[in-house]
């Protein structure tokens, strides 16, 4: 079976907080069964240029360090195979990208086939769900992510507000995805999505990588299991997602995770969790990871 995990901040971990024990290592992601980790360089909470800038260098760096230690990058999920651990480079957070269209295509050479405009502050691109639902995609954002698409680069809205997601879904050429998003009607927050995104989401051909994190999946102060993950993805299909959800921890990103589901090396029990609640084979093994891989096949 392929696995495929669609966030994990890892990469900001090891340049930003290198004492911080990690969440996703070789080992855990090889006892995981993982094929595909997802490895976000974040913009950060500093959104000043030359520190910008400073940063996703020493993220490039880190990766480098990681593929000399024996990591595998793919520059296509379409390579992930059962049994062999493959990373791939996302963007969250397209500061980045402000200085040009060009700088787009630098990062698609360097591997990077996901981006999202946004993380939680207002940017050059477009306005995040924390600042407000109703001012839509810049004109440069537009433009930036029509030139994403263009280099199959699927654009992420998981921290994208309302309007700017419906730019993408009425004025561009490609589905997006949500690299790690759960559901508003499950759990009332800014960063989940409303039924209504799902369903449009699911109707274009888009794909959502369900997030791990507690505060998105149950009420403050509850206790948080593999279950009510399950729960969220029960909803999704519910509106139209089958073959189109997955998996997007934002393992090294959060500060909680649901019991039983500490780090890469659980995801045997949410497979066996997935088949408890009923779910087939194939369904199993669309969201594990080949749902994933459908998604970037309607891309191309």
């Amino acid at each position: 079976m392929i696995i495929c995990d669609t966030h994990a901040d890892t990469l900001f971990q090891m340049v930003c907080e290198p004492e911080a024990a990690l969440d996703v290592t070789l080992e855990r992601l090889q006892a995981g069964g993982v094929s595909l980790q997802v490895l976000a360089m974040f913009v950060g909470m500093d959104n000043e240029p030359d520190k910008i800038r400073r940063r996703f260098e020493a993220m490039l760096l880190a990766y480098k360090g990681l593929l000399a230690q024996g990591w595998q990058q793919a520059m296509d999920p379409g390579e992930a195979r059962e049994g062999v651990v493959k990373t791939l480079l996302s963007v969250e957070g397209c500061e980045i990208f402000e200085p040009g269209l060009e700088v787009i295509a630098e990062y698609r050479e360097k591997g990077v086939r996901m981006a999202a405009p946004t993380w939680n502050y207002e940017n050059a691109l477009g306005v995040p769900a924390s600042v407000n639902a109703d001012q839509g995609l810049k004109p440069y954002g537009l433009a930036a992510v029509k030139e994403m698409q263009r280099l199959q680069i699927a654009v992420d809205v998981s921290h994208l507000n309302i309007a700017g997601f419906y730019d993408i879904l009425n004025k561009t050429n490609a589905p997006p995805l949500a690299s790690h998003s759960c559901c508003r009607k499950l759990r009332d927050h800014p960063r989940n999505l409303t039924d209504g995104q799902l369903k449009d989401l699911f109707a274009a051909g888009g794909f959502v990588g369900l997030n791990f994190y507690p505060s998105f999946l149950v009420e403050a102060g509850q206790p948080c299991g593999i279950d009510d993950l399950i729960n969220h993805i029960d909803h999704m299909h519910q509106l139209g997602g089958q073959g189109m959800v997955g998996f997007g921890s934002d393992f090294d990103g959060i500060s909680t995770k649901p019991q039983g589901l500490e780090n890469p090396a659980d995801f045997p029990a949410l497979i066996k969790g997935l088949r408890e609640r009923g779910y087939q084979e194939n369904e199993v093994e669309s969201i594990a990871g080949k749902a994933l891989l459908d998604y970037y096949r309607r891309l191309a």
